[in-house]
């Protein structure tokens, strides 16, 4: 920011000490409390707009009900609104959704945001085509790392290696599409599959391993990973997916085997940076070629790391996020 004399304020709806209860069990009256404050934080927000050339925001201002504080913002303040999302957000993001939670969702606030915002910035191309119907200003603005932290380790060889999943525990579902393959591959090689999310998933593997996620130490278990997995159903919501494992894997010079879905097509090019993967006979096979194969690993993982340099980096699309503050 500093680049273009831009200043800012950031502004999050739940602080952190409410986000590390938000999917806990219980606290209801605490969780209540968080979110009453987080609805008084963005009607305050509204009495120091006159500060601002510009107000960002990312999915949503607040989690439930209309789009209320987006609606005086770009209609009332007539402040220039970009919205951000990398997400199919205006859809269920459950499989089994319950009446109640899609009401207070209220998903189709998410094309009314679009029309009444200045610009759309979005992480691909499926949910420009969405952003679009909406909104004339859109830009593609893809999920990206800042490649002088996400740096490769040495990958020595490991007497056994390691493939690694990370996520939240929303999707963990997706691992069950690959636990038939993972289970016929212990039986012809020695490996240990590790999970890196908020929730174990206990997955009945020989050798497993649940690592809790942490920011402070996030880069440093993604490198204890040797290939990188990122399996998807072929649905809507998830060719509103962004890739953002793949471009974690690639980022430590770490091949990836992946579902072919989404913009999963984008990022993995097959035999280059990794493979794909659509059936448990194709994931035996895949997986089954970087396990057997150091060298083939780190080939794979040194064009996949030049991959995100180029496309997938902070410095890469640094000119596209500046260029969301200019114009008319």
């Amino acid at each position: 920011m500093e680049e273009m004399k831009l200043t800012y304020d950031f502004s999050s709806f739940l602080s952190e000490k409410a986000w590390a209860m938000a999917y806990q069990r219980g606290n209801f009256i605490h969780k209540a409390f968080y979110v009453f404050r987080g609805y008084l934080s963005r009607l305050i927000t509204l009495f120091t707009l006159n500060r601002y050339d510009f107000i960002f925001i990312h999915r949503e201002l607040t989690p439930f009900g209309p789009p209320v504080f987006e609606w005086l913002i770009a209609r009332v303040f007539r402040k220039k609104v970009i919205y951000d999302f990398d997400d199919a957000i205006w859809m269920a993001d459950q499989r089994q959704e319950n009446f109640l939670w899609k009401t207070l969702k209220w998903r189709s606030k998410v094309a009314s945001i679009c029309k009444w915002s200045w610009k759309v910035s979005v992480g691909n191309q499926y949910l420009g085509r969405f952003a679009s119907q909406y909104c004339n200003n859109v830009v593609l603005m893809p999920t990206i790392v800042d490649t002088s932290v996400h740096t490769p380790p040495s990958h020595q060889e490991r007497p056994m290696p390691v493939i690694g999943w990370t996520g939240s525990h929303s999707t963990l579902f997706y691992l069950e599409t690959i636990l038939p393959a993972l289970t016929l591959l212990q039986e012809r090689f020695e490996f240990e599959f590790l999970v890196i999310a908020n929730k174990n998933p206990n997955l009945p593997l020989k050798h497993f391993r649940f690592v809790p996620w942490k920011e402070e130490t996030e880069i440093e278990d993604l490198s204890l990973i040797d290939i990188g997995v990122m399996p998807l159903e072929d649905t809507e919501w998830s060719k509103g997916k962004c890739g953002f494992k793949l471009i974690q894997y690639l980022s430590l010079g770490v091949p990836a085997v992946a579902s072919p879905v989404g913009v999963n097509n984008e990022i993995i090019q097959e035999d280059l940076n990794g493979y794909f993967a659509s059936s448990t006979e194709e994931w035996v096979s895949r997986l089954s070629i970087l396990l057997r194969d150091h060298q083939k690993r780190t080939a794979l993982g040194n064009k996949g790391r030049l991959l995100i340099e180029e496309k997938y980096s902070v410095n890469s699309q640094k000119l596209t996020f500046f260029n969301l503050f200019r114009g008319a």
